[in-house]
């Protein structure tokens, strides 16, 4: 007989992705000998592997207290929920930016089924360990729990402390916060993706160790050093003017090479050349040398150049071709000097008016006779192919101070110090190469620059980048703000506006630009858990006849359902009426929810041929999978009428909560 599943708190489908169990499946993929019922047989792993199994006590890497505990944190699943919030969002039903109030680590963990292997690019400012930063300690037991106790909205609830020197456990606080977030984060990048780590330098060391141990080294790009500031007299030996920006591929094999945007001042200094005639006439270019004495010797690269007055030309060296004539090659020792280029190479180049012979007395070149050239040989940089293909970024920033930020916040009417230049995350969001679509997610957001940055650049060339925001509602001292994520929040809400309004979003693509977000804040599960009263069972069983929380909207349901069944958070939800009842469609139909009460055998029968009539409405491209309230089933009887007449017409996943 046709059933419907009920869901309870015990249930995958009503927790956050089990990071454990989908190792271990891997793992049986991979080597099946070593499983036998009852669990793993270690011994029989340790025989598979062989060699690769390294038993001694003393290894590489860093070790501290906690470290054990922090690894299982990230690991056991969450049972939270996040609560729309649109009266506190902008653009609700359009955005497909999210910010989200709430203790990073459980989101994380929340965000696993929906955003796993989809996020381009992680920047994450955590917090610098100065001796003032507030760094709070997890709950392996329940943290969501812990959350609620840290931010003040329970009984219990304690303050949130600073990590002083004074604790012997200064660096321990600091690793065991950060290392279950940075595991829990690189599950969420794509393939291709990229996290940057910013941090200072009293825990960079650290950070580089705890990188390698969960990206692995070979997955290093680069550190940036960039510039906070200049001046001060801050410091005993050095005034700190510099913190520095970690960066990981989650598999460099894949990932693309960055570029960057070629600046005005190079191109007014380097660029200042006009072609004048031929087919690029009136173009800029730059002159590049044609032969470097760095240039490793290539088989290929030494042969001789006819110049304008008919002699020859050839870099310095001590082998030269057998004949003197144009194109004429030898192959060079470590002592000669090449051309960058091959001949044939060369000669596409001179056809298409890219060679320049330019007559000096400092030339380092050599004639026919062994004597100094009077030509130096240089090659044009059209400067619209090299936008196109972009310039290597260094690993040298000194456009971005802080001070930047303070004078930018001020504009929108924010006072806030600490806060990164948005220029300064348009800029590290760019050289990434994000397309329509990619997603940044910031899960230390502080006031938002990440967020600021992203729009800028969306304003800037219209490519439609979105963004997640993760931040802990820490207090802060302001009389305008109870909270980091309020100031956040009205921050990234008056930079949308102040780009539609700026004469510097004054472009096409200003009417699609998406300056709106959705409001999620972390909270315990919808669906109740059974807490039963030994000295009043009969009490207690009315009490929990109602699965879900009280208080809960449909609202709150449907985003956990979103959540725990691993679609995205903006997916776009519509509902319609049937039988008097409403249901709700997401994804198109992926979904479908009815959360309703008063499910009778009379309303049954005509609301199931409703929801079959739009599924075959909507046509989604996977099975459907309904869900309705359990409590909403007048008795077993509708309810397996229910599933009855859904099963007959080919959706047979049917679920309750």
């Amino acid at each position: 007989m046709p059933d419907i599943k009920k869901l309870d708190l015990n249930d995958a489908d009503t927790k956050s992705a089990d990071i454990v169990a989908g190792n271990i499946e891997a793992l049986k993929a991979l080597f099946p000998d070593a499983f036998k019922e009852g669990g793993i047989d270690f011994e029989v792993l340790k025989e598979l592997l062989g060699s690769a199994v390294d038993e001694r006590d003393e290894k590489y890497g860093l070790n501290w207290h906690g470290k054990r505990k922090a690894r299982q944190i990230a690991l056991t699943p969450s049972t939270g929920t996040l609560l729309p919030c649109p009266d506190e969002s902008v653009d609700w039903d359009t955005t497909q930016n999210l910010m989200i109030e709430g203790d990073n680590l459980e989101v994380l963990k929340l965000l696993q089924k929906s955003y796993a292997g989809k996020v381009k690019l992680i920047y994450i400012d955590p917090p610098y360990n100065t001796g003032s930063d507030l760094i709070y300690e997890d709950s392996f037991s329940d943290n969501i729990k812990n959350y609620l106790e840290l931010t003040g909205q329970s009984e219990d609830s304690r303050p949130l402390n600073s990590n002083t020197e004074a604790d012997g456990r200064f660096h321990t606080n600091w690793l065991n916060m950060i290392f279950p977030r940075i595991k829990l984060a690189r599950s969420l990048l794509k393939e291709d993706g990229v996290l940057m780590f910013n941090v200072g330098a009293k825990e960079f060391a650290n950070a580089r160790i705890v990188l390698d141990n969960v990206f692995g080294e070979e997955n290093f790009v680069a550190n940036i050093s960039r510039v906070m500031k200049t001046g001060g007299a801050k410091g005993r030996f050095f005034t700190p003017n510099v913190d520095y920006i970690l960066i990981y591929a989650r598999d460099i094999n894949v990932t693309p090479y960055f570029r960057t945007q070629i600046k005005q001042s190079q191109i007014d200094n380097y660029y200042n050349k006009i072609q004048s005639g031929g087919p690029r006439d009136g173009e800029r270019y730059g002159e590049e040398r044609l032969y470097l004495p760095s240039l490793t010797p290539r088989p290929n690269q030494r042969y001789w150049v006819k110049c304008p007055d008919g002699s020859f030309v050839i870099p310095p060296g001590e082998n030269f071709p057998a004949s003197i004539e144009e194109g004429e090659k030898i192959r060079p020792t470590s002592a000669d000097g090449c051309w960058r280029w091959t001949y044939e190479s060369y000669k596409v180049a001179r056809d298409a008016d890219r060679i320049i012979f330019k007559e000096t007395s400092t030339s380092a070149l050599v004639d026919q006779d062994g004597r100094q050239s009077k030509y130096n040989l240089y090659f044009k940089l059209w400067l619209l192919d090299q936008q196109e293909k972009g310039k290597v970024p260094a690993d040298f920033i000194d456009d971005y101070e802080n001070r930047q930020s303070s004078a930018e916040l001020k504009e929108l009417g924010i006072e806030f110090d600490f806060a990164k230049p948005s220029a300064l995350l348009a800029f590290l969001i760019d050289i990434v190469g994000l397309v329509d679509g990619d997603i940044v997610l910031d899960f230390f957001a502080g006031s938002g620059s990440t967020a600021h940055g992203v729009l800028r650049l969306n304003a800037d060339d219209g490519v439609k980048r979105r963004y997640i925001l993760v931040q802990l509602p820490e207090a802060i001292e302001s009389t305008k703000y109870k909270n980091i994520f309020q100031l956040t929040r009205d921050r990234i809400e008056r930079a949308g506006a102040q780009l539609r309004s700026n004469a510097r979003a004054e472009l096409k693509f200003r009417e699609e630009l998406d300056t709106g977000f959705r409001v999620l804040k972390l909270a315990p599960s919808n669906i109740r858990a059974w807490e039963p009263d030994p000295s009043d069972l009969d009490a207690s069983l009315l009490k929990n006849a109602e699965h879900l929380v009280h208080g809960r909207t449909e609202s709150d349901v449907l985003y956990e359902l979103l959540l725990k069944l691993g679609l995205d958070l903006c997916v776009p939800i519509e509902q319609r009426k049937i039988n008097g009842k409403t249901v709700h469609s997401i994804g198109g139909g992926a979904l479908m929810a009815c959360l309703a009460d008063g499910l009778t055998k009379e309303v049954v029968e005509p609301l199931s041929v409703g929801i079959v009539a739009w599924v075959k409405e909507l046509a989604p491209a996977v099975d459907t999978r309904i869900v309705f309230k359990d409590s909403g089933f007048a008795d077993d009887i509708a309810k397996t009428n229910m599933a009855a007449i859904l099963n007959q017409n080919g959706i047979t996943d049917v679920r309750s909560l």
